[in-house]
Formats: C-alpha cells, sequence, structure tokens
C-alpha cells in the first residue's frame, strides 16, 4: 500500500511486520488520552522508518470538533510530555506558529501564536508587581509562508535564533496522516524538529538543533490526509488533500490546547486557569 504521514506512530505500524531493531515502543493510557512514545535509537531503524532519531510522542484525544473542554487531562498529560522534551535551566524560549492563515488546514500555526503567553518584554520588577514572581521569558513569532513574504520560513526563524538566542525553539504546524482515525484528534511531539509544510505537502527546509544550533521541540496535528493515500495511490487523486468539513473548529480548539499546554509547561507556577484568562 502507498501511504504518506507525518506520524512516526503511523510509520511504526506501517513496518511492525518487519524487523525494527533500534525502536523502543511504550503506551499508556488516560480517561482521555492514549499516549504512545516511539524512540528511534540507530541509523538503520531511522532510514526503515523514514524519520530522523528522536523521541515521538504521539496523543490520541477525543475528536477537537466534538470535544471544546481543554481543562481536563488531555491539557495534563500534553503540558507532561512537552515539559519532558524541553531542555532545563533558565533562558528563553521561542515558540514560532508555522503556516498560512489564509488556508484553513494550514493555519493551526499561525493560530497557536494567538494563544501563546509572551512574557520577554516583561521585565522582574513589573512581573513581580502583576503577581508573577517567577515568570520565565517566552516571545513569539508567527513565520508567514514563502509566498506572502517572499522569505523562507528558515531563514526568518535563523535570524530570531541568532539575534536572541533562547535556549529551546517550540514550532507548531499541521501535519498530515493516513489514518482517518487520527485526523483532527491527533497530537505529535517530536524532539527531532520538523520540516516546515510537509503536512500540506510543500516541504521547505528542515529546522532541527542541527540547522538552528538550539534543541527544537515540534508539535503538530493532522488536518490533512492525502487523498492517494485514501486510494492506495490512484493516479486521479494526485494532488489533492483531504481535510474535515469542521476544520475550522479543529483548528480553533487544538490550538487553544496546545498554546495552553505551552503556556503551562514554560509557566508551572502559574494556574491554567489564569492562564486561559491572559491570552
Amino acid at each position: 500500500m502507498n501511504y504518506r504521514t507525518d506520524l512516526a506512530v503511523e510509520s511504526e505500524e506501517y513496518l511492525k511486520s518487519e524487523d525494527l531493531t533500534g525502536v523502543d515502543k511504550r503506551e499508556k493510557r488516560t480517561e482521555k488520552t492514549r499516549v504512545t512514545e516511539i524512540k528511534i535509537n540507530t541509523d538503520a531503524a531511522a532510514k526503515r522508518i523514514g524519520k530522523p532519531k528522536g523521541r515521538y510522542v504521539t496523543l490520541e484525544l477525543s475528536e477537537f470538533a466534538t470535544d471544546s473542554e481543554i481543562l481536563d487531562d488531555r491539557l495534563d498529560s500534553l503540558e507532561k510530555e512537552l515539559s519532558a522534551l524541553l531542555p532545563k535551566g533558565e533562558g528563553t524560549v521561542l515558540a514560532v506558529g508555522i503556516g498560512n492563515e489564509s488556508i484553513t488546514p494550514d493555519a493551526l500555526g499561525p493560530e497557536f501564536v494567538k494563544s501563546v503567553f509572551s512574557t520577554r518584554h516583561i521585565d522582574r520588577r513589573l512581573a513581580s508587581e502583576i503577581g508573577f514572581e517567577s515568570l520565565h521569558p517566552v516571545c513569539a513569532l508567527a513565520t508567514g509562508v514563502l509566498g506572502q513574504t517572499g522569505i523562507e520560513t528558515g531563514e526568518i526563524i535563523k535570524s530570531v535564533v541568532d539575534s536572541i538566542r533562547p535556549k529551546a525553539v517550540i514550532t507548531v504546524d499541521a501535519l498530515a496522516c493516513a489514518s482517518i482515525k487520527r485526523l483532527g484528534k491527533t497530537v505529535q511531539l517530536t524532539d527531532t524538529g520538523i520540516t516546515p509544510g510537509s503536512g500540506v505537502g510543500n516541504s521547505r527546509k528542515e529546522l532541527s538543533e542541527r540547522t538552528l544550533g538550539v534543541p527544537v521541540i515540534a508539535i503538530g496535528v493532522p488536518t490533512v490526509v492525502d487523498a492517494a493515500t485514501l486510494a492506495d495511490g490512484k493516479a486521479d487523486t494526485e494532488n489533492m488533500m483531504v481535510t474535515p468539513r469542521e476544520i475550522d473548529v479543529i483548528i480553533h480548539r487544538a490550538a487553544r490546547l496546545i498554546g495552553l499546554a505551552v503556556n503551562c509547561a514554560l509557566q508551572p507556577e502559574i494556574e491554567p486557569e489564569i492562564l486561559l484568562s491572559i491570552v
């Protein structure tokens, strides 16, 4: 079967009948979340799966289109898994939303940025005065796309990274999946970075620790399925994408959940309800 997916868990499933030495897998469940972690440990395993070495954490959730609640164990699970990927210690974190806000299935990144609690401009005296004595520096950026800006996403992010020297970059972008059952109800986190535009078939330059010089944690939600994957590669489905009709609701709710999880992970001293009311 021909398939295309940005999800490591799907790539592993398609190869489960083969010898996947060099891959570790664990699963756990909460009330609303199924968490699968895949660690690709060797170059040979990375080549077989088609993903770089590193950790891939997949959270399968209740569908964003039908569940508007975010202050539940889905938030707790996402925050916990993100915190485990972030480097320890002091320093600014740059949150980047990648994608085209004019194309709904590709608007996850720009919508996410609206939910980020940006704090780098708030000095310690002011933070103390407003009751946030332990505020950690965070800044946010929506890059747009090459057709809008004339600048490669990677060039924009590299310039900002070189200027502010963050301890880590968190990127959020739309992904593609191979299975309808994961469309609009899955979040993938990885410490391997991302290739922007891969979810909508317009891949750009890789964003990773190798290219940016700082750790890159990539978060994505599958918003499209390649029609050729659904049709097993039939020629008349080439260059076509399938997306749910509720995609606008999915994008809004997924972006809000990811944004709040990022805020909670970066500002652990502040209650989620307060963070939710701030942005």
